[in-house]
Parts: structure tokens; C-alpha cells; sequence
């Protein structure tokens, strides 16, 4: 069955206005928007034997997405070194941070999913926004979708002076901690030994002193090393608690 199709033939002129409304610019490519909304769990094959899903175009959006952030934030702070940019840019990029956006823009309404499993649906929604912004790109080119990120992403649900206030770099504030009380911190790292539909692609222990506080899993290694941080980082406020 092409999930696409069973979505979009009765509510295709509510979604294609949808896009209007959100992108400000009548769409062109429609088959763009379409594919950018069906997650890898509803894929289809097409006439030409391709599997048809927003992979490729999440692939493309989040490189778009990730220059148009980087210029943003190099204009918004002149003075600022290469570190702090990184940092706040890896901030407004973060996944969960990109899933939010996509509930409050309202892109969920028309996702195509057959995702049962948590390891599958975790990276949905955050993921389907970068498809759109890669839909984005190629119908409409760079000045669109350079508009779309700063008039619907920055300029209303980007706070950058909160953002720089929070650090959510477990890995690095997990290495500070151990440098300042004098305690080897390490991550080991490596495919899933369980792997299955509940797991993710990598695991990762955060070692301190020799023992393992923090496990966690992860769709890339530096994935499962933040939540492994992040959860030897509870335990470790616990402790002192």
C-alpha cells in the first residue's frame, strides 16, 4: 500500500496550503513535500524499483539547515570565537530541540508513519523537519529556506540568550568534573550487542575512575556517549545530594 497516497488524496489542498502558510511560498516540486513526510517505516518502492522515504532529504536538510545556522549565528556574534559557535549552534540543531519545533509548527499532523518500536520514532519527528527544510531547498533554493529557518525558527522560537545559557554537552561537562576532582573519565563504545527493534545502532559506558556510571544508547557513537554522560551526571548529583 503507498501510505502517501492514503494520506494525501483527501487532505492534499488542506496540506498543500499548509505549506504556503508555514513557508510563505506557493509549492512548485509537490512530490518533494510528499516524500518529505513519509518516515522510513511507511516506504514504498516505486515504479523505477526505488524506496521512496524523507531519508535522502533529511540528509540534505540538515546540512541546509546546519548553514544557515552557522552563518546566523557568525553574523549575530561578530566577536564571539569558534568554540562558542559551535556550542550554540549544536544547541538550536539539538534533536529534541528540532522535534519541538515540529510539534509547534504543527508538521506532525501530516507525518506518514508506521513506527512502532522506540528506537524508530525517537528521531521522527526531528528528523522530518530536516526532510522539509531539504524540500524546501530544492523546490524553492537557498534564499527560501534561509528565510524559512530565521522567520519561523529564530525569529519565533529561538531564545538565544537562554540558549546560551544552557549546556547540554554531558560529555564535556562529565570530563571538566572528573579533571577538577582529579578522576579518569572514558567512554567505551560500540555496536549494540543486543541489537533489535527496541535498541539503537551504538552503546556507550562513561567510565569514572574506573567504574561504569553511565550507559547509554544512541543512533551514532557521539549519541550514546551524551546519554551515557548524562546519566552518570544524575547519578554523580544524587551521590552528592
Amino acid at each position: 500500500m503507498r501510505y502517501h497516497l492514503k494520506l494525501f488524496s483527501s487532505q492534499r489542498k488542506e496540506f498543500y496550503s499548509f505549506i504556503k502558510s508555514l513557508t510563505g511560498h506557493s509549492p512548485l516540486k509537490f512530490k518533494l513535500y510528499d516524500i518529505a513526510f513519509i518516515h522510513k517505516s511507511a516506504s514504498y518502492t516505486d515504479k523505477m524499483g526505488n524506496t521512496v522515504n524523507n531519508e535522502r532529504l533529511e540528509y540534505l536538510g540538515d546540512a541546509v539547515l546546519g548553514t544557515i545556522v552557522a552563518e546566523y549565528l557568525y553574523n549575530r556574534f561578530p566577536f564571539k570565537d569558534e568554540g562558542f559557535l559551535t556550542q550554540l549552534r549544536s544547541r538550536v540543531v539539538n534533536r529534541s530541540f528540532l522535534t519541538q519545533l515540529t510539534f509547534k509548527m504543527g508538521l506532525n499532523r501530516f507525518v506518514v508513519s508506521n513506527a512502532n518500536s522506540v528506537s524508530e520514532s525517537s528521531h521522527l519527528y526531528g528528523d522530518l523537519l530536516e526532510a522539509f527544510i531539504g524540500a524546501i531547498y530544492l523546490d524553492s533554493g537557498y534564499s527560501v529556506a534561509k528565510q524559512f529557518v530565521i522567520k519561523r525558527i529564530f525569529n519565533q522560537h529561538v531564545d538565544l540568550q537562554e540558549m546560551e545559557k544552557v549546556d547540554n554537552n554531558f560529555k564535556s561537562q562529565l570530563i571538566e568534573w572528573g579533571q577538577k576532582i582529579k578522576q579518569e573519565v572514558e567512554f567505551k563504545t560500540v555496536n549494540n550487542p543486543e541489537p533489535g527493534p527496541e535498541k539503537m545502532p551504538f552503546v556507550s559506558d562513561a567510565w569514572v575512575d574506573g567504574k561504569v556510571l553511565g550507559t547509554g544508547e544512541g543512533y551514532s557513537k557521539k549519541e550514546a556517549q551524551q546519554n551515557a554522560a548524562q546519566q552518570a551526571l544524575e547519578k554523580l548529583s544524587t551521590q552528592e545530594a
